[in-house]
């Protein structure tokens, strides 16, 4: 902490607590000063204070001290007394509006928070601050219950000119003239008195001044009278460079004060002031302390004293209090050590002055002398700090004098004030800025608006100067202070106080003191006739959505009519209303890329790149020579961060207008501020662009553009209700050729204010168009380069839906139109997914669909024909150069193939790449981009199982599951078709139709079952059958419908696709596609008659039918055999094998003659066990509905003769082996020898076989009907056939019969 004499306190203490001087004067002694427009107390105040008077000081004690610093208080005899509480009001008041008028910054931007931060305690408070707290102790000057008011001395001063002076000096003390205090006897009267003859220089010679001196001296003694020359200047033309009186004076014009006194009645006035401090005043003071410290020493001081003092005292406690206690006159004891403590504080012996108020608060707390005692305590407070000591018995005290003036009501609430202020000043000298706070909100709590302003402005900074920084609170209490401020009628203060609260605020989401802070601050300045400032600080509050809908509309309207009293139409930059959000902001415009509408546009650029990166040729294959490309001033190279645009063609700027408010607003006028640069002027704005961040200060409407003739610009009005938000889209059409930029948006507010902001950097630009990065700032990318007008396609696909079922197969036409009549060449198209999207043949115009999908009974079959979009791998499909478009036409139609072969969202991108034949030097080619996004919506499923046929190779038994996924269509099913000639569908035995039902009703399920053969031949085993057909009818009849021709465009190529999308089963080589047509029986789409779905195709592909059995085989031959046994009959048995795996097999086929009873008990018991094996294929069942029987005559394989002799006997060899190789056939011949007639079982013989790896390593697996036996790394199979023999001939489930007669 600082030295306690050298703080603020300890100077004001300086000031405040000082001896008092009385003085006296005639009337001419006033005229005399009057002439340099002063008064004699305001003449001798300059020289009344001694920042270094090294005078040597001895009270008490017999060590003297030397003063240093010291201060006269010269004050007339009339103004000791307290001052009128009105009076007082009123003069601090003054003292505020002074300081209110000499605010220059009324209208300067609100400060910082760093500048406010990097203030210091040493800053503040500001002088008329200062000069307002010394102005609210002085209301307290001159208390009967405090002394250091009480005059020590008397100076009387009369003029030269009176007549008969000694006379005057003897009248002037009289109790006419006295203070009331005095005259009442709370003052000493015997004070001691100087008397002062004043001398004007221009009233005569000195000498008559020099006799009139010599007579003072022999009436009242030598060293009590002086003579005082002044107005020493004849002419009164003095001018002070730094005039001492200037603070003092209350003339209106600083000339004019001191005029007539010139140096040598400065250093006059000096000496004397010096004289009577130094001789006078202070030695009295000295005196006047050791005569009553031996005083009380004698009556109070000691034991023996201080009980008599409290056995005197006894009983007071008891008695009612009083409002100001019992009267003590001057003489009395405890007004003597009130004398004592006060002239002791004032000539800085702080120990001596202590132990007297220490001494004396008892014996006002006993009197129950409440304000005294409080006076006291105050004291004793003061006296700590100056002597540095105890912290916390400084801090009691000032807190005991604090508390008890305020309990005393009215009458102490003054001294309370008076009593804080110093221990607010206590505070902050020791840093404690956060405690002085408390005690200014105290303050403020007693006093009326004005005091209580002033006090809270004072707290506000007492926050900031803490450490840390309370921001809060100091927002908050300036808050406070400017809201008293207003109720007392000091708006200035008023708009002070709350700039300088804004940035605790900002930004910190404290919405309704925001708001209230601005509000004000912009209704304040309206008061006071700034409307532009006005303006500027309640559009700060128009967004407030948080507020009630009333407080919106207040706010709205003071807005309104502040901009209205402007006379003019006001532009405001950033308006609030409504809130533009930037981060919406999308840049429309076409450069080579054009597009079919405005939703095309919200596609990714990256998908648009992509499928025009074989469609766009680059810059070296699009020109020979780069130098040819490019002019020698090209304004592509000069601006290469710029976009490109084109002469008549908008450019499309969107934004998002928000209302933020409950209650309506109106916009007109919504439109751009551009500025755009002809070519020749190119580079003169390009060196402008420099002072782009400067001209965005400029407001719109003091832009010098003429936008006529340079830019076609669109304007929109609109209405946003309350939280609404509405998308904007503004356009602009340049009109020549130069140098474009957007550089903001401007609207009207309720036809009386024109908002407008600009894009700047904080724009965050979309860019939907560009290839190209820019380096620059985002708000460059709005500048384009406008070159000449270029020919444009527009397009559109007619007949496209936008919602539809799954398969939907469609005929739909591309419609392109040139709105010049300049060719185009060199046109080709790109689609992102020829899955969903193949080019037709220009005679499919023509064409009725989908009759024209018709099979002619007529025809020859033919091939099928390349798939369109198969001849070019990037599938590219070139228009003829025939086409309308490039012989000077303005109109022009291909047809499209649309297949929904997906349910879901279909987006579908189409690119059409066309070149000019204008050689224009900036753009050698355009695009034209289209976008569909298509709904699609589930229509039938359908999933197929198969079964290899147990009586036939190659024939399969198919399930096909039709199951209808939607919930309100029904679906005519027309067609099942196989793809290619390999396969034939037939329908089961004994069904005419393999769908049970025409028309398949919503959420419905079926089953289908019919067979599958493979027609084609396989080597060493000719198929006996002819093909019949690949296509199905599904009607009952056959003849409803016609075939839909499977081979022919598009089903053909749509079908390419299908395969390649869809999955294909892994390890499978042999697998088979089914196209499903069918209509929808009325339509709930909601679309458009011609979009209505007429034909549905349902693709399955890649289905596989292998089998996890590596070889089929079959065993075949006579039925019935008629023999009459005069020799043995030997039947000839044919065994076909087949190999469907993807490896060589090796076959081994072992006969047996007979089954002994113990290995066929076994086989029975053990077939019994296992569900899995029960015969050769069993392992290849349908499905679970149609079940196989493997073996149901299983109990008639022990028909067999009981003799030794076998009836028949397997011939030739026992075993044979056969190689096959992948994807082979072959026919193993067998015979059997029969003895006897009867009906046999032929299930005497074994398969086995192993699959070899690529090194040519295998392994052997065998299956017999009495389990599985695995040797090796590979699995061999082998599977015992039972073939019993009956009377009957007949094919069932594998099993041969043979009827032997």
């Amino acid at each position: 902490m600082m030295d306690p004499i050298n703080s603020v306190l300890g100077k004001l203490l300086l000031e405040e607590i000082s001896p008092v001087v009385m003085v006296l004067s005639t009337p001419l002694a006033e005229q005399a000063c009057a002439k340099s427009g002063l008064n004699f107390v305001e003449m001798l105040s300059p020289f009344s204070v001694f920042s270094k008077i090294d005078v040597p000081v001895r009270t008490a004690s017999d060590q003297p001290y030397r003063l240093q610093m010291f201060k006269l208080r010269l004050v007339y005899a009339s103004d000791i007394h307290q001052q009128n509480y009105e009076a007082t009001v009123e003069r601090l008041k003054q003292v505020v509006s002074d300081a209110s008028a000499k605010i220059s910054d009324l209208q300067s931007d609100p400060p910082q928070l760093e500048d406010a931060l990097q203030m210091s305690a040493s800053d503040y408070p500001p002088l008329w601050i200062r000069t307002f707290n010394k102005e609210l102790l002085r209301t307290m000057s001159f208390s009967e219950h405090e002394a250091f008011d009480h005059p020590v001395a008397c100076l009387l001063v009369v003029s030269s000119k009176d007549e008969r002076p000694i006379n005057k000096f003897v009248d002037l003390f009289n109790t006419d003239q006295l203070p009331s205090l005095l005259n009442e006897g709370a003052m000493d009267p015997k004070i001691l008195k100087h008397y002062l003859l004043l001398h004007d220089a221009q009233d005569g010679a000195l000498e008559k001044a020099t006799n009139i001196l010599a007579d003072m001296r022999s009436t009242f003694g030598s060293n009590d009278c002086n003579l005082l020359c002044m107005n020493s200047s004849l002419d009164g033309l003095v001018e002070w460079q730094n005039n001492p009186w200037a603070p003092y004076a209350n003339s209106p014009s600083d000339r004019d004060v001191g005029c007539f006194l010139n140096i040598d009645d400065l250093y006059e006035i000096k000496d004397f002031m010096q004289n009577l401090t130094s001789k006078l005043v202070i030695p009295q003071m000295e005196q006047k302390i050791r005569i009553l410290n031996q005083q009380v020493s004698a009556t109070r001081k000691g034991f023996r004293n201080q009980i008599k003092n409290l056995w005197w005292r006894k009983g007071k406690e008891d008695s009612p209090d009083i409002s100001n206690g019992p009267m003590y006159t001057f003489s009395s004891i405890e007004s003597q050590i009130r004398v004592l403590g006060d002239y002791a504080f004032m000539l800085r012996d702080y120990e001596l002055a202590l132990s007297n108020y220490r001494l004396l608060s008892t014996d006002y707390k006993l009197d129950k002398a409440w304000k005294r005692y409080a006076g006291v305590q105050e004291m004793m407070g003061l006296s700590y700090f100056m002597l540095d000591q105890s912290r916390k018995e400084s801090e009691y005290c000032m807190e005991s004098a604090f508390n008890t003036y305020l309990k005393l009501g009215s009458s102490g609430q003054r001294n309370a004030t008076r009593c804080g202020l110093w221990w607010t000043e206590m505070l902050k000298a020791r840093g404690q800025f956060k405690e002085a706070a408390g005690i200014y909100f105290r303050i403020s709590s007693e006093e009326p608006s004005l005091h209580a302003a002033v006090m809270l402005e004072q707290a506000s900074y007492c926050y900031l100067f803490s450490n840390p920084p309370m921001l809060r609170k100091y927002g908050f209490h300036l808050v406070l202070a400017g809201n008293r401020y207003y109720i007392s009628d000091q708006r200035q203060h008023a708009i002070r106080t709350y700039k300088n609260a804004i940035f605790v605020y900002k930004g910190n989401g404290w919405n309704y003191i925001s708001d209230h802070v601005h509000f004000n601050i912009g209704r304040w300045y309206a008061f006071l006739g700034v409307f532009d400032v006005a303006v500027k600080h309640m559009q700060g509050v128009l967004s407030c959505k948080h507020q009630s809908l009333i407080t919106q509309d207040l706010f709205l309207n003071d807005f309104l009519h502040a901009a209205q009293n402007l006379g003019t139409t006001f532009e405001v930059n950033e308006l609030q209303l409504p809130v533009i959000d930037m981060s919406s902001l999308r840049v429309i415009y076409e450069d080579h890329r054009t597009y079919a509408s405005s939703a095309d546009i919200r596609a990714n650029e990256s998908i648009w790149q992509s499928l025009e990166e074989d469609l766009v040729p680059s810059v070296s294959t699009f020109k020979s020579n780069w130098l040819e490309s490019q002019p020698k001033f090209s304004l592509l190279n000069k601006y290469n961060n710029s976009s490109l645009c084109v002469v008549g063609e908008p450019i499309k700027i969107s934004l998002e207008f928000k209302n933020p408010l409950q209650i309506p607003i109106s916009l007109s006028g919504i439109s751009l501020i551009f500025e755009l640069s002809p070519r020749s002027e190119a580079t003169e704005f390009e060196d402008a662009e420099v002072e782009g961040d400067a001209e965005l200060a400029v407001p719109p409407i003091s832009r010098d553009i003429d936008a006529d003739s340079q830019c076609t610009l669109s304007e929109v009005g609109l209405v946003l209700g309350g939280a609404e938000i509405k998308r904007v889209q503004l356009d602009i059409t340049p009109k020549i050729e130069g140098v474009l930029k957007i550089i903001g948006v401007q609207w009207r507010l309720s036809g009386s204010v024109t908002g407008y902001r600009y894009f700047g950097v904080d724009a965050k630009k979309k860019y939907k168009q560009g290839t190209r990065v820019s380096r620059q700032s985002p708000s460059n990318n709005l500048n384009f380069v406008v070159i000449k007008g270029l020919p444009k396609l527009e397009g559109c696909i007619l007949g496209i839906p936008k919602k539809t079922f799954a398969g939907d197969l469609r005929l739909v036409k591309l419609e392109l139109k040139k709105q010049t009549n300049s060719s185009v060449k060199n046109v080709k198209m790109k689609i992102s997914h020829p899955r969903f999207l193949i080019p037709g043949n220009i005679e499919d115009l023509s064409a009725d669909f989908p009759r024209s999908l018709e099979k002619q009974t007529t025809s020859e079959d033919k091939d099928a024909p390349d798939c369109i979009m198969e001849k070019s791998r990037s599938h590219i499909f070139s228009f003829p150069e025939a086409a309308a478009l490039t012989e000077g036409g303005t109109s022009f139609t291909w047809p499209l193939w649309f297949h929904a072969s997906l349910a879901g969202t279909i987006s579908l991108y189409i690119s059409i790449y066309y070149e000019m034949d204008n050689g224009c030097s900036e753009l050698g080619y355009r695009t034209l981009r289209m976008h569909y996004d298509i709904e699609v919506l589930p229509s039938v499923d359908v999933s197929l199982l198969f079964s290899p046929c147990p009586s036939r190779l190659q024939e399969f038994l198919v399930r096909m599951d039709i199951v209808n996924r939607t919930i309100s269509e029904s679906f005519c099913l027309n067609q099942l078709s196989s793809i290619g000639s390999q396969w034939e569908i037939s329908s089961l035995p004994g069904f005419i139709s393999i769908c049970p039902l025409e028309v398949l009703l919503a959420g419905q399920k079926i089953s289908c079952f019919f067979k599958l053969k493979d027609c084609q031949k396989i080597s060493g085993y000719e198929n006996k059958h002819l093909v019949a057909s690949n296509d199905v009818l599904l009607n009952s009849d056959g003849k409803a419908e016609m075939l839909i021709d499977i081979s022919q465009s598009p089903v053909v190529d749509f079908h390419h696709f299908e395969r390649l999308n869809q999955e294909a089963p892994q390890g499978s080589s042999t697998a088979v596609d089914f196209i499903l047509f069918s209509k929808v029986q009325g339509s709930n789409l909601h679309e458009e008659p011609e979009t209505t779905p007429k034909l549905l195709s349902n693709h399955v592909c890649n289905c596989s039918i292998t089998t996890k059995s590596p070889i089929w085989w079959l065993m075949d031959g006579p039925r019935t055999i008629m023999h009459d046994f005069s020799t043995f009959c030997e039947v000839n048995l044919t065994m076909a094998i087949h190999n469907c795996s993807e490896a060589i097999v090796s076959v081994r086929i072992a006969t047996f003659d007979f089954v002994s009873e113990t290995k066929q008990s076994a086989e029975t018991t053990q077939s019994s066990d296992s569900s899995g094996c029960q015969g050769g294929w069993s392992d290849i069942s349908l499905v679970n509905d149609i079940k196989l029987s493997p073996d149901p005559l299983r109990n008639m394989l022990n028909i067999q003769s009981s003799g030794s002799t076998p009836p028949f006997v397997w011939c030739a060899s026992s075993s044979t082996r056969i190689k096959l190789a992948k994807g082979s056939a072959m026919e193993v011949p067998l015979k059997i020898c029969v003895f006897s007639p009867g009906t046999y079982n032929l299930s005497q013989y074994e398969l086995h076989w192993n699959q070899e790896s690529s090194e040519g390593s295998g392994a052997e697996l065998s299956i017999t009907s009495s389990g599985m036996q695995v040797m090796g790394m590979l699995h061999l199979c082998v599977y015992t056939f039972f073939w019993p023999i009956d009377t009957v001939s007949l094919l069932m489930n594998n099993e041969l019969y043979i009827q032997v007669c």
